[in-house]
């Protein structure tokens, strides 16, 4: 099988090895687009590291202070803006498709575990 789709209630990812450049599919409540290789690599490694930033940090927190990460590749720009325990995850696709996506802390953990589990071949 090369396409695949997982989904939860206000988000979904997609990966079909057949196309020719925009192997991944990225969406959520109100929106999706498709990302390259590239792109969906450096989305899935930076949200990780985001991810296990806040982790790193949270001993460092009180309860209820803010925060704010963001990453940088020259693919794409990604943020993650809430509180250590609950954060929402922004990205803005930098290669001139003027496109880009916000997934709200609800759904965060269910992308970053899909995000890990999803087949690139």
């Amino acid at each position: 099988m090369t396409a695949m789709l997982k989904e939860g209630p206000g988000w979904r990812l997609g990966w079909d090895e057949e196309r020719a450049t925009f192997k991944a599919l990225v969406g959520g409540e109100n929106w999706a687009l498709e990302l390259t290789l590239e792109e969906f690599l450096d989305l899935r490694r930076l949200a990780r590291q985001l991810a296990d930033t806040i982790a790193a940090m949270a001993t460092e927190l009180m309860p209820d202070e803010r925060i704010t990460c963001e990453q940088e590749t020259q693919h794409l720009w990604i943020e993650a803006e809430g509180f250590h325990h609950s954060y929402s995850l922004r990205f803005i696709v930098l290669n001139g498709r003027s496109c880009e996506g916000t997934w709200p802390p609800a759904t965060v953990p269910e992308v970053l575990h899909s995000l890990e589990h999803i087949n690139v071949f």
